[in-house]
């Protein structure tokens, strides 16, 4: 089994998205995370779910856990609403935010060890075409590997 048999077509947002759209994109469709495209429509960061919400936190609860807990509900909505107006990109860790790709050709033992090390539930199947311009050809996603695994 081979990454080209198991990258399905997958919903992408791109880092000018608001970060409100990105969210609904991402509790509409069900996602374990988000693909995030450049403006030039190629892959760019894979943002777990996990990260999603944790970009909904300020920057001094990221710090101090602890205030997690006395953060009441009307100010947890609060933070909701202080998304409005951001896009994605401002919700991206700092630098380059990690992109876990694979070829066609990789394998799926390969593709579950990556998925593991990077503790990302996405990766993406790029395909590197002429010109050096790299394909998107679809996501493997954590429950497709797993559930192709066991079928096998």
């Amino acid at each position: 089994m081979r990454a080209r048999d198991l990258a399905q077509p997958y919903v992408t947002v791109s880092q000018d998205t608001s970060a409100v759209e990105a969210l609904r994109a991402l509790v509409e469709h069900g996602l374990p995370g988000l693909l995030v495209v450049d403006s030039g429509g190629q892959p760019y960061a894979a943002l777990p779910a996990c990260e999603v919400g944790r970009a909904l936190l300020p920057g001094y609860v990221q710090e101090n856990p602890l205030l997690g807990e006395v953060i009441d509900e009307p100010h947890a909505i609060q933070l909701c609403r202080a998304l409005q107006g951001r896009k994605l990109v401002d919700c991206l860790p700092a630098g380059r935010p990690l992109l876990p790709t694979v070829t066609p050709d990789c394998t799926a033992l390969k593709i579950a060890e990556l998925m593991g090390r990077t503790r990302s539930p996405l990766i993406a199947v790029v395909d590197q075409g002429q010109g050096g311009q790299s394909h998107l050809l679809g996501v493997i996603t954590a429950a497709r590997l797993v559930d192709q695994l066991l079928q096998a």
